[in-house]
């Protein structure tokens, strides 16, 4: 996520959770007396493990390329390599879009999955790059892992959705949302309004971590928000980034956006530490666009719950 600049609030979806009732396909063929209904297929458990290997991949990557992973440096363009390796092996139809900015070249990775309408497209993206300054496996490898981790179980169930699923990668986030901004502005008003919905992920496993939801869409953040109900886990309103992610240029351009945030340099008040836990008076994430935000800057349990909730609106709002 970039430095605090002008303010556009990022929304987030809230989904309900799936109850048997609520699992019978709308539309579906009619169930006759005695025949088994048809049911919606659930959304699988994402084991946070193999999100947390993404984000070492991510590390040992920044590592071995100066400490960071930022637009136009080798660190970005290897983990793209990393991600794009993944989906393809996977039955993804991956594009590489290319973008200058600061004369640096910068690219976006977009991943779309065979199958479901193409006039009803959902999307869910995260920004792939970090700031110069460090390795970025919060901000923003976190939601990056997670939405890969989740593309990898649709690929696993073979999901066989109602709608067209599409991921994607953005490039030069840092620098004020340019990838997205500029694959956004690329797009046709016929295939912008083929987007349904756009689910952004920026900071998803922050170490003294909130549970922010995007309210930029009540249909979206209703999905999320049910979600988090009910695991038992309250949840705000997210404002601290509003404007500052890659969901801005999507919802400029009249799509519908919503998305997950567990805060970035904002300090986690004594009313928050007393329903998430934590620690109030310090910044949810300390390490927010510093060289400590390390694979070590990682709450599991807030990128666990992220990662499942990321799977479920997918599995939910692409039926």
């Amino acid at each position: 996520m970039p430095l605090h600049p002008s303010p556009i609030r990022p929304r987030l979806a809230t989904a309900a959770l799936f109850t048997a009732a609520a699992l019978i396909t709308a539309g579906a063929t009619p169930v006759t007396a005695g025949a088994t209904p048809v049911t919606a297929a659930a959304a699988p458990d994402i084991p946070v493990t193999s999100v947390k290997a993404h984000l070492n991949q991510f590390q040992s990557i920044a590592t071995a390329n100066g400490g960071n992973r930022a637009h136009g440096r080798p660190g970005y363009k290897a983990s793209l390599d990393y991600v794009k390796g993944k989906l393809d092996a996977a039955g993804f139809t991956t594009s590489v879009k290319q973008f200058t900015s600061g004369g640096r070249t910068g690219y976006n990775l977009v991943a779309d999955w065979p199958g479901g309408d193409t006039d009803q497209v959902l999307m869910a993206g995260a920004h792939l790059d970090s700031v110069t300054t460090g390795p970025g496996i919060n901000d923003n490898g976190s939601g990056s892992a997670a939405i890969l981790e989740t593309a990898l179980a649709v690929s696993r169930a073979q999901f066989k959705p109602t709608k067209h699923l599409r991921f994607a990668w953005w490039g030069a986030e840092e620098l004020g949302m340019v990838g997205s901004r500029n694959y956004v502005n690329s797009l046709s008003v016929a295939n912008r309004s083929r987007i349904s919905g756009y689910l952004n992920f920026d900071m998803v496993g922050s170490p003294n971590p909130g549970y922010f939801v995007y309210d930029d869409d009540p249909a979206l953040e209703k999905v999320f928000k049910d979600y988090y109900a009910g695991l038992g886990v309250p949840t705000e309103i997210e404002t601290e980034g509003d404007g500052r992610s890659d969901h801005a240029p999507f919802k400029s351009a009249g799509i519908p956006v919503g998305g997950l945030f567990s805060g970035a340099d904002y300090r986690k008040t004594a009313a928050q530490a007393q329903k998430w836990g934590g620690t109030a008076g310090k910044p949810f994430d300390a390490c927010y666009h510093s060289s400590c935000d390390t694979a070590t800057n990682i709450d599991t349990t807030a990128l666990d719950r992220s990662s499942d909730a990321i799977a479920h609106a997918v599995w939910e709002l692409s039926e």
